[in-house]
């Protein structure tokens, strides 16, 4: 009797829903002061490399999304001394609200991101 491994198949219904997981962490951490969003970071590290190639363009999204986002924070909240910090920080707020919302919209209808490496949009 020989043990055979079948290689790790990705699913995508749990693909999905762990895509879905880290948008959803990443909007929570917009009113949680980011403590959601490292979340967010750690699941979408730890899963990078694991799933249907597909899901992957959005892990490469969000982690993205998360380092950005958190580099303007930090700028925008030193910046507040000088009130441009307020202007920075809605920024952040809705560029992260839209890529949440483009890539929640992308993981649900089952799509990738087309250029995952993207700042914008």
């Amino acid at each position: 009797m020989t043990d055979t491994q079948t290689p790790h198949q990705p699913e995508p219904n749990k693909d999905r829903r762990t895509v879905v997981l880290v948008y959803i962490l990443l909007l929570i951490g917009l009113f949680t002061g980011g403590l959601a969003s490292i979340a967010a970071a750690v699941v979408a590290h730890s899963k990078s490399g694991t799933l249907d190639p597909v899901y992957e363009s959005h892990l490469t999204y969000q982690i993205r999304t998360f380092w950005f986002g958190i580099a303007m924070g930090i700028v925008g909240t030193l910046l507040m001394i000088v009130l441009i910090g307020w202007i920075i920080l809605i920024w952040v707020l809705i560029w992260t609200l839209v890529r949440c919302i483009k890539g929640f919209t992308a993981a649900n209808d089952e799509q990738p991101i087309t250029n995952p490496q993207t700042f914008l949009w």
